[in-house]
């Protein structure tokens, strides 16, 4: 198996990151880092380090002083975690789930999981069962139903739900094999444009606007990265689209928060006065969502060039699944990851096997570190050569490069963390909603220390313009 450090090199190099850098990384600790077959702690490790270590690139370029970077592994999978470990006002988290998500099993004796935090998703489900938003009732429903024809169902009526596959089952998918023609993060240009300056400051990323058009985990904490090392973040969100409130609160760190609601005038003048002037325009949105409102990446490069466009999406932009809406416990689900956990936990065997998650939402955590890695390595792409520049990373991509990392026999014997373990990591801070103590970022940049200068605060709560007082 690749070390972190040989996976680091790997993905770096990929993206055209010189390779002298590598010299001032710096990556402490050991596998397994988590209860888990598989390789969460490189995966956490190796990715922050590679947005640290773009970072540090980008100082480089623009003061001409360079600096090492390191990351610990057990900090790096905490990070990966920050959600779980969030105080506010001392309280922790309310329940995660909405009360039916979850693991279900169907009549052909297959498992399925829902995601039902969102209320339309929640609606979309009761609707293809025609039955009452209530386990019992779910359940039951559930057993007149096979399991393959239950997520076609549900996507159908705009619904998220996942068939837990075994990885043999996934990898006998076109959709497997589209996403496998893939990079793990792709940069393509899209538009001519002259090179931008760098503007003044002394952070890596200062002066750097950056919109954040996602919601959830991967996109919000694509923009915390960012955030983390001097951007100016405005997470753009609408009032009539759901959220959750405690994933706000941990991925708000360090951004401004405005509304724009997107199917009106208003909202996409909105957006497009702050398109005029930002970096970077990072999105969680479906394919062609986003197209169909004006902001495609084509329209982005033209209405500002010189942007670079980070696009996101759970199963890879090529291929059947590539519309489908989705989440990382359904991308875990029907990928095999679940499935092989469950295996090497021993809880049963063939398809009455019973899903086991990952100890963290590995796939989302470690996309959002590779968008924002994504996003500076185009960035200094962009200083250097001009042109605006597309990024796309995915879920199942992300998926597909843990599976790759190879396992770890006895990975799942390890001891989790929590309680004192996990306090070397959290700080205090103030925020829109009381004082939180949350984890702090695991790259340590040696001459630029990433943090977060704005407090998290409640959505719509800064006007949709740039350097903004309030």
């Amino acid at each position: 198996m690749q070390t972190p450090r040989d996976m680091l090199a790997e993905l770096w190099t990929d993206l055209g990151g010189d390779r002298t850098a590598l010299d001032r990384v710096v990556l402490t600790g050991d596998e397994p880092a988590l209860p888990s077959s598989f390789r969460t702690g490189a995966a956490a490790q190796v990715s922050i380090a590679a947005a640290g270590l773009a970072a540090t690139e980008i100082w480089r370029a623009r003061s001409g002083q360079a600096q090492s970077v390191s990351v610990d592994m057990r900090h790096a999978v905490v990070e990966c975690r920050s959600e779980r470990y969030l105080r506010c006002d001392g309280h922790p988290p309310p329940p995660a789930w909405d009360a039916i998500a979850g693991v279900y099993k169907t009549g052909d004796g297959r498992f399925v999981r829902l995601h039902t935090n969102f209320p339309h998703h929640r609606d979309a489900v009761c609707q293809v069962l025609s039955c009452a938003a209530e386990r019992d009732a779910v359940q039951a429903a559930l057993m007149q139903w096979k399991g393959a024809a239950f997520e076609t169902a549900v996507y159908a009526a705009g619904g998220v739900v996942a068939l837990m596959r075994s990885h043999d089952e996934w990898m006998a998918l076109p959709q497997s094999q589209a996403i496998a023609e893939l990079p793990l993060v792709e940069i393509t240009k899209i538009g001519d444009a002259a090179p931008k300056p760098w503007p003044a400051g002394d952070r890596p990323l200062a002066g750097l606007r950056v919109l954040d058009l996602s919601r959830v985990i991967a996109g919000p904490v694509a923009g915390r990265t960012l955030a983390a090392h001097g951007a100016e973040v405005m997470l753009v969100s609408s009032p009539k689209l759901p959220a959750i409130p405690w994933l706000t609160i941990d991925t708000g760190r360090g951004k401004r928060s405005c509304f724009a609601d997107l199917d009106t005038d208003e909202g996409r003048d909105a957006l497009r006065g702050l398109l005029a002037d930002a970096d970077i325009f990072s999105q969680g949105y479906r394919p062609h969502s986003l197209a169909k409102r004006g902001f495609a990446p084509d329209d982005a490069a033209r209405a500002s060039p010189g942007i670079i466009y980070v696009s996101l999406c759970a199963y890879g932009r090529s291929g059947h699944w590539a519309q489908r809406r989705g989440f990382d416990s359904l991308v875990q689900c029907a990928t095999g990851f679940n499935h092989a956990e469950g295996q090497a936990a021993g809880v049963a065997d063939s398809q009455e096997l019973a899903p086991k998650e990952l100890p963290a939402q590995m796939l989302d955590h470690a996309t959002g570190y590779l968008m924002a890695f994504g996003a500076m390595m185009a960035k200094l792409r962009q200083a250097r050569e001009g042109g605006s520049w597309h990024v796309q990373v995915s879920l199942a991509r992300t998926g597909k490069w843990l599976w790759d990392m190879g396992r770890l026999e006895n990975g799942l014997n390890a001891p989790d963390i929590g309680g004192d373990a996990v306090a070397s990591f959290v700080e205090d801070m103030p925020s829109g909603f009381g004082v939180l103590s949350a984890i702090r970022h695991a790259a340590v940049l040696g001459g630029t220390p990433a943090y977060w200068a704005r407090p998290a605060m409640p959505l719509g709560a800064h006007p949709p313009v740039w350097g903004s007082a309030i």
